[in-house]
Order: structure tokens, then C-alpha cells, then sequence
């Protein structure tokens, strides 16, 4: 092994080969800045120059670019709320909130030394992993990965933290749009209402732009001015590294979670980095600033974005299973240059996986180099009045939504999930939990029909000792919020807070009950194996939502403390976002009509010189840029974009 590690540190300071992994790191940066995105496409990108290049050239390249799209994504989710891609929606909850506070630097440093550590915890895990992984990662059946998939749709009960009800209400309704398309356990397609769209579910990256990024935009336009509030740059940078060595256990937390949601296979970066949020709540005496501006609530997380990429290798390399899409991308290249991951990889081509453990290092190390660099001059896109900012950043989201099956459909799910992403927004109902449950639907259901299939009674696996271990970590927040209320009855007695029965709340719960019972009902004409998992979501939605609703009703409310509670809404603020919501309606229609480009040019032109009061010639230069962009994206990335039918 140590003629292994000196063969592949020679590899890689070839000047050659570190020009290509910095080259890869450049495109990883940029990527994970563009909304949407993430590792798939800074992959893709990479592939068809890999042919050119010698292996070890060609993986230090990708895997550069791999290692720090996770650390650049950050930048969109913090300063202008928009997830840079679905594994960051936890930035947007903390880290634009503090970005409003005018603590933009901040969020940004820390998110960056906790990426940074995170990647080098995972490329450390790597190198461990090699003699040990396989053992462990084959003690793990069916039950155990089932019940760990629980657990972490269970973590979104305590997303809240003072309403538990709401967060597992919404971590039931992600559960529910997880199932839309085709069942993994029996052929037939759920949930598609006759639409061929919708016969192949929902994508995870619309989900995430519809629930986060367009409503965070459409809050935003309703509040008015800039994204952050009150100035309060100056150190913030500084105060960011100071948080994450004061939190140096939680970044470790954070890193050892990301790392084993990387060696699980299917469980990938989103599920790692919202289930290291969701136990950094779980395990917090002090709740009440989570979704509000946490700290802790960006350190543990970005630490598991990249811990998790170094994960995911270790099934790609050592059992020839991709631990995710891009990694799956990166064993086809493997195999182009005739090298077959597996076990036989440790043998024949150790100084391989050493080259890509440095380059992973390297990469982490160069990308937060980059970052922090650029980072006091981020923060001041924050000042920066957001309806100039707001045509920029939705167009960029529009094009990210249209990439992933570029059908029309992708537009309409992407302006009907923004309507109700900002709907439960502005009625305090969770977000975060929404999207746990919809990124652990397909590999909850399938861990859970393999295992009732493979045992014939329910103690065979039940009774396992790691099942017994998760079952009790996954019971533990729960019994614990009872104690605790028990404890604080009184308190929170005085915290109930009387309102109007026909408050937006009710009308949201009403809702939400509404299509739990709905789907109650269709899921119970699915043949079995498809009925598996909607039946049993569907009911206990239907029972959870019932309940919130007759509290609501009954004028009955838990106190502040909701992950989305509304923050600094203006009087008739939700009237202005009904308006921008119209218009961005409006504007998919123009886009269906006459095609992206000159539908932007058009909505772009008219909301500039009405809504903004531009002048006419910079609203025209706004537009020629936006589509002069569209075109160097279309050549350079092979975007494509929506032509309308009149063209």
C-alpha cells in the first residue's frame, strides 16, 4: 500500500494532470453557481473531453470537479434564495435568512470551511474505507437500510421543533409526491391522472426550484428592497470560521453522516445533507432560530454536501454499485478506459483510487481557496434592490427546470410547486420536511417491499439488532417531545395563540386534509405491490392533517417556532405576491406560446420599465444580455431551451 500512495502522489503532480483537475475545478464552481444544476451536469460536461485524456488525467479532472460543486452551490442558495441545487435547500432556509439579517459573509465562510472539512473527512473516509468498507457496507440488509431510510423521514418530524404535527404532516405530503409515476415494485403508473408527463414522476430539482427558489423569489418581490436588511458586512467572514471551530464537533457530525449516506446506495447528497440538518435540530436544546438563521443549521449540513460525494465513490469503486448519477457517469468512464470497478480495483489499480483520493483532497482545498476569496464580494450582491435581481435569477431557474426532461410539463410543475411552496410558506407550514419525504420516497418503498418479500414474518426482521438500534434512534425525538411537553405543559398552554377560524392556515390545512383523503381513496384501487407504500402514507396524512385542522378551526395554534414561519411580511404583501405569482404564470404561457427568448425579452422589458420604473434602454440592455446568456449556455453547456409552438 505505501508504494500504492507514493506511485499515485507522483501521478498526480504531474503538471499535466493537475492543469486538468483544476480545470475541472473551474466548470464544478461554475455549475454549482448556476441554480439547478449540480454534479450531473459538471459531469456530463466533462465526459466527452475524458476520451483525450489518460485516465489518471481524466479522473483527477472530474473528480475535481465533483468534490467542489457542492462548496459553489452555496452561493445562490444563500444570497438570493435560490438552491444552487436540491442537496442545498438547507442553505436556504439558514443561510438566507441570515443573508437578510445582512449576514451574508458570515453564512458564505462558514458554509465554505465546513465544505472544506467535510471533503477532506470524506477523502479520508475513502482511503480507511478500502480494507474496511466492504464488510461493512454488506452487514447492512434490507431491514436495516429500510429503517434507516425511516429514520430519516422520521428526522423531519423535528424540522419544526416546537410543532411536530405540521413537520410530519409535510414529510408524509413528500412522501405522497414521491410516488407519483411508476411504481419500483409492481407495473403500474400512480398518481398520473392520464397525463404522460406525469407517468414518469416528478423530478427532485423542480421540486426543490418550485418549493424553495420561486417562492423565496416571490417573498422577496412581495417584501420589496434588497435581500438583506440591514448591513452588518464588515467581519462577517471572520465570525463564520470562529462559528464553525466553536461547532467543530458538529462538523464532524455533520461529515461522518454525509460520508455513510454516500456508501448507502440511492440514498445520495440531498437525503445525507437534510438528514445531517435534521439531527443537528433533533439533538439542539435551543430550537427557536432554526429556519429563522441558524448557524449550526449551515455547518452540519454543508459539511455532509461534501462528505457525501467521497462517500458515494466507495460503492461505485469497490462493488461496481453508483452511489449516485454522477458517479454512475464516472464508472461508465471506468469502464471506456477498460478498468472494471470492484474488488479486484484494490489490487489491480490501487494507485488509481489513491490518485483520486488526492485530487478529491486538492479539489476541496483549491475550491474553498477560490470561495472564500470571492467571498466578501458576494455578500454585497445582498444590497444589491432584488426586483432588478428577480428576472436574472428566474430566468436561470426556468432554464435549470426545462433541462431536466424538457417537456412543457417541466414549466407548469415548476409554477404550480412555487404556488405552493410560497402558500406554505406564508402559513407557516414546513418546507424542509416536504423535500425529505419526496427524496427518500423510491428508496423507502423499495428497501421496504424487498424486506416483507425476503421474511415471511414481521419478527424475523424486526427483531434484528440493527433494526432494533435504528428503530430506537428513529423513536427517540418523539418519546423525548413527549417528555418534553409533558415537562412544559403550562408554558406552552400560555404560548396557544387564538385565531380567526378562516385564517389562511385553516384554509391550507383544509387543503392539504383534502388531498391526503383524496389520495386515500385512489391509492386503495392500486394493485398491491403499488399500494405498498400510498396507502399507509396516505391515511396517516389524511389523520395528521384532520387533526391540525380542527385545531386551526378551533382557533388553536402552536406558538412561534415553524420552519417557515412568515418574517418581515409588509401590509398587503401577500396581495403583491399573488400578483407576481400571476405574472410569473403568465409568463410560462408566453414561454409555451413563442418560445424562451423572445418571451423573456418581453416579460423582462415590461416588468423593468412598470414594476421597477427602469428606463427603457437599460430594460432593452437587460434583455439583449439575458439573451445573449441563453445562447452562450445553449453553445457551450448544449442547453436546450422551450421553442413554443408558434416556432
Amino acid at each position: 500500500m505505501p508504494e500504492a500512495i507514493s506511485a499515485a502522489l507522483a501521478l498526480f503532480v504531474d503538471p499535466h494532470r493537475l492543469t486538468m483537475m483544476l480545470l475541472g475545478i473551474l466548470v464544478g464552481l461554475v455549475i454549482g453557481i448556476l441554480p439547478g444544476m449540480g454534479g450531473i451536469v459538471s459531469v456530463a460536461i466533462l465526459l466527452p473531453f475524458m476520451v483525450q485524456l489518460d485516465a489518471f488525467a481524466a479522473l483527477a479532472m472530474v473528480t475535481g470537479s465533483l468534490a467542489v460543486v457542492h462548496t459553489s452551490d452555496t452561493i445562490t442558495s444563500v444570497l438570493i434564495g435560490a438552491p444552487g441545487s436540491a442537496a442545498s435547500v438547507t442553505s436556504v432556509m439558514e443561510g438566507h435568512s441570515l443573508a437578510r439579517q445582512g449576514q451574508a459573509a458570515r453564512a458564505l465562510s462558514a458554509a465554505y470551511l465546513s465544505s472544506l472539512i467535510g471533503g477532506l473527512i470524506g477523502a479520508l473516509g475513502l482511503t480507511l474505507s478500502i480494507p474496511i468498507a466492504r464488510p461493512l457496507v454488506l452487514s447492512f440488509g434490507s431491514p436495516e437500510l429500510f429503517m434507516l431510510t425511516a429514520l430519516g423521514v422520521s428526522f423531519a418530524g423535528s424540522l419544526l421543533g416546537k410543532d411536530t404535527r405540521k413537520g410530519l404532516a409535510a414529510g408524509l405530503l413528500g412522501l405522497l409526491l414521491g410516488t407519483v409515476g411508476p411504481s419500483p415494485t409492481a407495473a403500474e403508473v400512480r398518481f398520473a391522472f392520464n397525463q404522460v408527463y406525469l407517468s414518469d414522476g416528478l423530478d427532485l430539482a423542480i421540486v426543490a426550484l418550485g418549493i424553495f427558489g420561486i417562492a423565496e423569489v416571490v417573498s422577496l418581490l412581495a417584501r420589496g428592497g434588497a435581500v438583506a436588511q440591514r448591513t452588518q458586512l464588515g467581519r462577517g467572514w471572520l465570525q463564520g470560521l470562529r462559528d464553525v471551530f466553536e461547532h467543530r464537533w458538529l462538523v464532524l457530525r455533520g461529515s461522518l453522516i454525509g460520508m455513510w449516506a454516500g456508501v448507502l446506495p440511492a440514498i445520495g447528497a440531498t437525503a445525507g445533507t437534510l438528514m445531517a440538518y435534521g439531527h443537528v435540530v433533533a439533538t439542539s436544546r435551543d430550537r427557536s432560530k432554526f429556519g429563522k438563521g441558524d448557524i449550526r443549521g449551515i455547518i452540519a449540513p454543508e459539511a455532509a454536501n461534501n462528505a457525501v460525494e467521497a462517500g458515494d465513490l466507495v460503492p461505485t469503486l469497490l462493488f461496481s454499485v453508483p452511489g449516485s448519477a454522477p458517479t454512475a457517469m464516472i464508472m461508465g468512464a471506468l469502464l471506456a478506459y477498460g478498468i472494471v470497478p470492484g474488488p479486484r480495483i484494490v489490487t489491480e489499480h490501487l494507485d488509481l483510487i489513491y490518485t483520486i483520493v488526492w485530487s478529491f483532497a486538492a479539489s476541496n482545498l483549491i475550491g474553498a481557496a477560490i470561495m472564500f476569496a470571492a467571498s466578501p464580494a458576494l455578500a454585497r450582491l445582498t444590497y444589491i434592490p432584488f426586483n432588478r435581481l428577480a428576472p436574472a435569477v428566474l430566468l436561470a431557474m426556468v432554464v435549470a427546470a426545462y433541462q431536466e426532461t424538457q417537456h412543457v410539463g417541466d414549466l407548469v410543475t415548476l409554477v404550480a410547486l412555487g404556488i405552493l411552496g410560497y402558500v406554505m410558506k406564508a402559513s407557516g407550514w414546513p418546507r424542509g420536511p416536504l423535500l425529505i419525504g419526496f427524496v427518500l420516497a423510491n428508496p423507502l418503498e423499495r428497501y421496504y417491499h424487498l424486506t416483507v418479500n425476503l421474511y415471511l414474518r414481521p419478527e424475523d426482521w424486526l427483531l434484528r439488532p440493527g433494526v432494533l438500534i435504528l428503530g430506537a434512534l428513529l423513536l427517540a425525538p418523539f418519546v423525548w417531545g413527549g417528555v418534553r411537553y409533558a415537562r412544559t405543559r403550562t408554558m406552552r398552554a400560555s404560548a396557544i395563540v387564538e385565531r380567526h377560524p378562516i385564517e389562511p392556515a385553516t384554509v391550507v390545512s383544509a387543503l392539504i386534509f383534502l388531498v391526503f383523503g383524496y389520495a386515500w381513496l385512489v391509492s386503495r384501487d392500486f394493485l398491491p405491490g403499488a399500494a405498498l407504500m400510498p396507502v399507509p402514507v396516505a391515511a396517516a396524512g389524511t389523520v395528521l392533517s384532520a387533526i391540525q385542522f380542527v385545531q386551526e378551526l378551533r382557533g388553536k395554534s402552536r406558538g412561534a417556532g415553524e420552519e417557515d414561519e412568515p418574517e418581515g411580511t409588509p401590509p398587503g404583501g401577500h396581495s403583491r405576491a399573488a400578483a407576481h405569482l400571476l405574472g410569473f404564470v403568465l409568463y410560462g404561457a408566453l414561454i409555451w406560446i413563442v418560445g424562451i427568448q423572445i418571451a423573456s425579452v418581453l416579460a423582462i422589458v415590461v416588468y423593468l420599465i412598470l414594476m421597477v420604473r427602469m428606463r427603457w434602454y437599460w430594460a432593452v440592455g437587460y434583455a439583449a444580455a439575458a439573451v445573449v446568456a441563453l445562447e452562450l449556455m445553449a453553445r457551450v453547456l448544449g442547453l436546450h431551451f422551450p421553442a413554443g409552438i408558434l416556432r
